[in-house]
């Protein structure tokens, strides 16, 4: 049996603001193996930047432990740091070097050789489509381009271990698909584990083996993308009809059928939410020609991420949240864990 690379037990964060404690991570209790892919998912305000910034040892836990790729994160932080990537929300780059010397620094505070670090930095600045900006100062660069060169410092040395918060944000469709192409990659070739937040519900969905879901600072779901929609949310399928009589005829029925509470949006329409909506759909046309019953139209729509959090919390993830906790408590910020700085 192989060590997880990320096991965590009882992580809690507590902050206090303007003499007010909040409870930011409560019990936070998992494990990742190596080289899964996982999306955390969760409105502002759960508590995720929060967990990976305990786990990259940029703020400790209020009570709990870690370890992350085989050490403490208390007792061993610079082992931790050592191995793992981390691209957090904010800005790493230093604002008067030009972005490629950037890059090669951040190699050379790796241990890389000068040589090794060019070489990377020139491969990333190639697949994350930063050659027109490669030779200007961060100062000088747009959003999104610094967060394209966020996500290469944090890629430079290839990590075993790669935290990504919200690494998406920001960025244009070309380069959205020019950071994944790189992180499957990067799976494909050396095996890396990638933990990571987005509010790229379509992301999570593609590219994740594993979806955590998280609310209020606790986890409230945890499997796979596909196995989450099939038993907490479901299809929803709707009918519609030449007359609400009809439609109320065809209600009973198709209640009756399925056991499950049926909608009425509109008066000549029914909705439903239902596992397997794609099997029960032609049964329930069937069972309405039986009757007499003409359903003029039907559909179903696959269910999404968003609506497994709705199913869990009657809230979408567009709803819930404004925000997370300030750490005013805390005296560090992402950017002293870039190159294994501090």
């Amino acid at each position: 049996m192989t060590t997880p690379i990320i096991e965590a037990r009882g992580l809690t964060k507590r902050f206090t603001v303007r003499k007010k404690t909040t409870e930011a991570v409560l019990d936070l209790t998992f494990s990742v193996d190596s080289g899964e892919l996982v999306a955390f998912l969760g409105p502002n305000g759960a508590g995720k930047s929060t967990s990976l910034r305990m786990l990259t040892t940029l703020i400790p836990p209020t009570a709990g432990t870690a370890r992350v790729v085989g050490h403490d994160i208390l007792r061993e932080p610079a082992q931790v740091r050592a191995r793992i990537g981390y691209v957090g929300q904010g800005t790493s780059g230093s604002f008067a070097q030009r972005s490629r010397d950037e890059l090669v620094s951040q190699g050379a505070f790796y241990g890389m050789s000068r040589q090794a670090a060019v070489t990377r930095a020139d491969e990333l600045i190639e697949s994350l489509g930063m050659g027109g900006f490669a030779t200007q100062t961060v100062q000088r660069l747009s959003g999104g381009q610094k967060r394209r060169l966020d996500i290469a410092l944090g890629l430079m040395h290839a990590p075993t271990l790669l935290f990504l918060d919200e690494p998406s944000t920001g960025l244009d469709p070309q380069s959205r698909a020019n950071l994944w192409e790189h992180i499957l990659t990067l799976r494909a070739e050396h095996g890396t584990t990638v933990f990571l937040t987005t509010h790229y519900l379509e992301e999570a969905d593609r590219y994740a083996e594993r979806v955590m879901v998280m609310d209020r600072g606790r986890v409230i779901a945890d499997d796979t993308a596909a196995g989450l929609k099939a038993n907490l949310a479901g299809d929803q399928l709707r009918f519609g009809f030449a007359s609400e009589a009809e439609a109320q005829r065809a209600a009973g029925i198709i209640g009756q059928q399925t056991g499950r509470p049926v909608r009425r949006p509109e008066p000549s329409v029914v909705e439903l939410t239902a596992p397997a909506g794609d099997a029960l759909l032609p049964s329930l046309v069937r069972a309405l020609d039986a009757a007499g019953i003409s359903a003029g139209r039907a559909s179903g729509v696959p269910p999404t991420l968003d609506d497994v959090f709705l199913a869990l919390t009657g809230r979408t993830l567009r709803e819930a949240g404004e925000g997370e906790p300030v750490e005013e408590t805390e005296n560090r910020t992402d950017s002293q864990l870039s190159g294994a700085r501090s």
